[in-house]
């Protein structure tokens, strides 16, 4: 059979930049030569496609430094309309775009996204490969925008009686037009609270607040990165993950749970992928069987109001005691670093890596073939 073409999408415009090296490195070095071939594409800051041959030579270098991948490549982009289904091209002679050809194709089978964050998982690129009619891993343009707002994604698992912690939104405006006011608002969750941006991920802009002095200056820094803040209630006892993997029947693995080490006080960017000791991984978490079954048909659940397909690993917050569980947040490209729960989950539930790529990409091909079968015209009805 010849091999799947496998456009992997890594780097992006998002803060979560690094993360997506060392996640990218992982999913290809488990990808098996014999059954694909790799197209590397490296996406810089400024948004800007180069195909990489050389990934997997240079990424360990620049992913192990949490530092961006160098320049190089070959400048690429992908066509937004069907007739050249997956077409990567390159940058003509002032012609603007031309084809670039790889093998005996030039389309791309399938594209695997490893984007973290902004423009890579918030629904914007999902919106490029559906104009290109190219499948891909992961959620859809819906599921995609919804899983990257924190706000969105609350209210709508609320409304799914899903439980989520006691939160506030400020927006620019709010905090421009009536600072008191928001602050008022944030303060009656009591403390401690949670601020963060409501669209990014990886606990960058996060800061765990103590008291009324320490309000303000963590606002300010979440709005850095997002016009739009949470504000949430703490739930501080044990921090717990399941992962989701499927489209219309997903299958749940875990629970597992993060244990914060080394003196932080939360699970942050600089405990994940800074501090080597920062956090440690127990799976399976010591749960009573009832609590992780009902954790996972809580997962399962919020997969599917929220629109999702492919992927998602849901974070919980719960009390030591276990009286309270509630859902923190649902990430729809979750790490696949070295340290990421996500993978582990799946192998501990007797999926390895290698394995667990084959299936997201079966599971984005079955998608596509679906959407395919489905009419995009109308014939109006003539009376007779």
């Amino acid at each position: 059979m010849a091999k799947l073409r496998v456009a992997v999408l890594f780097g992006g415009r998002s803060g979560e930049h690094e993360i997506s090296l060392r996640s990218a490195l992982a999913v290809m070095s488990a990808m098996d030569p014999a059954r694909y071939e790799i197209i590397p594409i490296n996406i810089d800051r400024s948004g800007r496609w180069f195909v990489r041959d050389d990934a997997l030579s240079a990424l360990p270098d620049a992913s192990g430094q949490l530092a961006e991948l160098g320049p190089g490549g070959l400048p690429a982009a992908l066509l937004p309309y069907p007739l050249a289904q997956g077409a990567l091209c390159r940058s003509g002679a002032g012609n603007g775009f031309e084809a670039v050809k790889f093998a005996a194709s030039e389309q791309v089978d399938v594209v695997f996204p490893i984007l973290h964050g902004t423009y890579g998982e918030d629904g914007t690129i999902q919106g490029l490969f559906e104009l290109a009619g190219v499948p891909y891993v992961g959620s859809g343009v819906l599921g995609s925008a919804v899983g990257m707002s924190k706000n969105v994604q609350k209210r709508l698992m609320r409304e799914a009686g899903i439980p989520v912690t006691e939160f506030v939104v400020l927006s620019v405006a709010n905090w421009e037009e009536n600072r008191k006011q928001a602050l008022k608002l944030a303060e009656g969750l009591g403390y401690p609270v949670y601020v963060k941006p409501s669209c990014l991920g990886s606990s960058i802009g996060v800061n765990r607040v103590c008291g009324p002095r320490e309000l303000e200056p963590a606002i300010l820094d979440a709005l850095q990165y997002d016009r739009k803040v949470l504000v949430e209630a703490a739930c501080e006892g044990r921090e717990l993950e399941c992962a989701v993997l499927g489209n219309r029947r997903p299958e749940v693995a875990g629970p597992g749970e993060i244990v914060v080490e080394h003196g932080h006080s939360f699970y942050s960017y600089e405990s994940k992928y800074v501090d080597p000791e920062g956090a440690s991984l127990r799976i399976p978490a010591e749960l009573p069987s009832e609590v992780a079954e009902r954790m996972r048909a809580i997962s399962r659940a919020a997969f599917l109001a929220l629109d999702l397909r492919g992927m998602a690993r849901v974070d919980f917050l719960a009390r030591k005691d276990l009286s309270e569980i509630f859902v923190n947040e649902v990430n729809t490209i979750p790490g696949f670093t070295n340290i990421s729960m996500y993978p582990k989950l799946w192998e501990a539930d007797g999926m390895p890596m290698a394995k667990l790529v084959d299936r997201l990409i079966e599971l984005a091909l079955e998608e596509h073939a679906e959407r395919r079968a489905l009419s995009f015209t109308y014939k109006a009805k003539t009376q007779t």
